[in-house]
């Protein structure tokens, strides 16, 4: 319990320095690797789908068993072992990073429309060229809401069933669909299986971030509309999990997310989430950085409650 508190204030305080050694970099890295492998293999719809699932199920493991044995080797070394451990939990947490990027593009977006876009587009897969700046603050809206999840609540939920090595096994499932779950024609088979296992792993813990982001903003914002949007929305996204975060902000804050965005040339149709009460504005980026640290302070809340009771 201590480990995930004291992790998640390191993430806070540093967030995620670019020259730190990170093991989502590391991730990365072999997933290119078995990419490049897996397409000199097999050039066939079956052969590449094949290939997806042999890559899910083999970084699975690795995710798995690498920090597993890694702490049971030093376990006799407290010092050394709570030391490891924290800097694995720490490695789950993105919510300080979040809060960098999108404020980054509010930053830039006060300088002129262009860099705005050029700051986006280190965040989104959508083509930002072409966007206004009310489309550029609700992109924005949309990767914290979505990333709450992602890159928050669903973490810490695997890590405090399974201790770090879940929070590895699931930084592992979502790296693999950011780099190969695409529905494009060159992702679409060796894609298959890492879309689809990441959509299993993310299927309860966007639920609860919707959950979260509306009990934790009682009495702060609409809690009602929140709950009422999250529901009625829930499958205006192409993902199974994406519009209950989404959701639950779009009517936290009154205004209307998603519509049809191009991705990487391709015009990919979607429908809106929420109702546009009013126009997004550049404090509603702020906004949402607040329901997501208000959502994992609940979150943490919950779990010393939980624990404190029955364990």
């Amino acid at each position: 319990m201590k480990s995930i508190l004291i992790a998640s204030v390191v993430d806070l305080l540093l967030g995620d320095p670019y020259s730190f050694p990170h093991p989502v970099k590391f991730m990365g890295k072999i997933i290119s690797v078995e990419e490049k492998i897996g397409r000199k293999v097999s050039k066939t719809s079956v052969g590449l789908k094949s290939i997806g699932f042999m890559i899910v199920t083999i970084n699975i493991l690795l995710a798995l068993l690498i920090p597993y044995y890694l702490l049971k080797a030093i376990e006799g070394l407290a010092i050394i072992y709570n030391l490891v451990n924290i800097y694995l939990i720490y490695t789950c947490i993105a919510a300080r990073c979040l809060e960098q990027e999108a404020t980054k593009v509010v930053q830039a977006l006060e300088i002129g429309l262009e860099e705005g876009r050029h700051r986006l587009s280190y965040i989104v897969g959508r083509d930002t060229t072409q966007l206004g700046e009310e489309e550029i603050l609700k992109a924005t809206i949309e990767t914290v809401a979505e990333n709450t999840s992602d890159g928050v609540i669903a973490p810490l939920l695997y890590i405090m069933i399974l201790g770090a090595p879940g929070g590895m096994v699931y930084k592992m499932v979502n790296t693999m669909d950011s780099m190969l779950g695409y529905k494009n024609k060159k992702y679409r088979d060796l894609g298959y299986f890492p879309a689809k296992i990441d959509d299993i792993f993310n299927y309860m813990p966007a639920r609860i971030t919707g959950l979260l982001m509306n009990f934790s903003s009682l009495f702060r914002f609409n809690s009602l509309e929140g709950f009422k949007i999250m529901i009625r929305d829930r499958k205006n996204h192409k993902s199974p999990n994406a519009a209950y975060p989404e959701g639950s902000v779009a009517g936290l804050l009154g205004v209307q997310l998603g519509g049809s965005n191009y991705y990487y040339g391709q015009l990919i149709e979607k429908p809106t989430i929420g109702d546009a009460t009013r126009k997004v504005r550049k404090e509603d980026v702020k906004l949402t950085i607040e329901i997501m640290y208000r959502s994992e302070i609940l979150m943490l809340v919950g779990y010393i409650i939980i624990k404190s009771i029955f364990f």
